[in-house]
Formats: C-alpha cells, sequence, structure tokens
C-alpha cells in the first residue's frame, strides 16, 4: 500500500508522573523514489559493518501535520507491519488527511481513521509549549532524525572493448532527513518534551 512507519520511545519522567515510557507511530505515503527497491537492498554486501556512518546527502527537514488517527485493531489492511511496530502505541498511531485521501482511492476501509480536532476548528488549541495547563488538549510537536538511510542507488560507468559506454549499479547513496510531526494531544501532560526551555 506504499506506506512509511516511524515508531518513537521516549522515555517518561517519572517524578511528573509519566509513565515509563510513551510510544509514538507516525504513518505516511512512501513515495516510489524515496528508497531504493528491497531486492537491491537484498543484494548489497556491507563492508565493515560496526563502521558508524555518515551520510553523503542531506535532505532538508519535512514538517508533517498529522491530523488524522489510525486505529490500530483496524490498521492491519493498511500494512501488516503496524501490528508489530506500533503495538505499544496503541493509542498513539498518526497520520495525514492527504495520505489517508490515496489510500481510500486504493480501497483502503475508511473507517479505522478518525480526524483529530485542529486549531482551526477549535480556536482555543495551542500549541503545547505554549500551553499553561497540562491537562487541557494541545498540539504537540515532536522532531526525529533518520541519520542515516539507502536513498538510492549509485551508478558507474564503463567502457567495452569497442569504446561503448554503459553504466552498471555499483553500490549505494545515503542520505540523512530529518522530521517535524504536529499532532493533537487530549492533554499536554502527553507531550511533556515540548516545552520551551
Amino acid at each position: 500500500q506504499e506506506v512509511k512507519i516511524f515508531r518513537a520511545l521516549i522515555l517518561g519522567e517519572l517524578e511528573r508522573g509519566q509513565s515509563q515510557f510513551q510510544a509514538l507511530c507516525f504513518v505516511t505515503r512512501l513515495h516510489r523514489n524515496e528508497i531504493i527497491p528491497s531486492e537491491s537492498m537484498a543484494k548489497l554486501r556491507q563492508k565493515n559493518p560496526r563502521t558508524v556512518r555518515q551520510a553523503e546527502e542531506v535532505r532538508g527537514l519535512e514538517h508533517l501535520s498529522m491530523d488524522v488517527a489510525v486505529n490500530f485493531s483496524k490498521a492491519a489492511q493498511l500494512s501488516s507491519h503496524i501490528h508489530n511496530v506500533c503495538a505499544e502505541a496503541r493509542e498513539a498511531i498518526y497520520t495525514r488527511e492527504e495520505d489517508v485521501k490515496f489510500w481510500l482511492e486504493k480501497g483502503v476501509d475508511g473507517s479505522m481513521f478518525e480526524v483529530l480536532p485542529q486549531g482551526s476548528d477549535v480556536p482555543e488549541l495551542q500549541r503545547c509549549r505554549l500551553c499553561p495547563d497540562r491537562w487541557k488538549p494541545c498540539i504537540c510537536s515532536y522532531s526525529l532524525s533518520i541519520e542515516w538511510y539507502p536513498c538510492m542507488l549509485k551508478y558507474c560507468k564503463s567502457r567495452d572493448a569497442g569504446g561503448k559506454v554503459s553504466s552498471y549499479k555499483c553500490g549505494i547513496r545515503s542520505c540523512q532527513k530529518g522530521y517535524t510531526f504536529d499532532y493533537y494531544v487530549p492533554q499536554k501532560q502527553l507531550c511533556l518534551w515540548d516545552e520551551e526551555t
């Protein structure tokens, strides 16, 4: 179904009344050229697997407004991986309305999606970092960075005996990318990291 899943595990602040950890899942549409095909991945051999690698290309920060909640018990139809990856985040799986439209056109059951309150619908809804009351609903922001992932195939050129140039796959190009997700929470207590320091 062309699905990309991000999972975040955030350690809780026990002295502030939070549980041991909080899990979040962000589900978005995977575009065709975002990552190299799995067949190509399977053929690649990694030299020095313990090496800490640096990305060759830094891709810009993507800011995503996650305005729809996904029902965990029905989400297997969207992707079979959601059941395993998002098991701890049952009540905190988010996606975007524009991605939902794409999946609905592909025949996914719309009953797994629930549109969340937006700042435009609820004027008093603030960003959590500005909200003084820990028990009020607000718009939370969570940022993450993927430091290294295989984003493109590399092609090298070779000449045959007749001088004809041909290209062949000779490796992968790695990228780094950052994401910021904005989403509704029923109380600021679920978003204590998003405070002005």
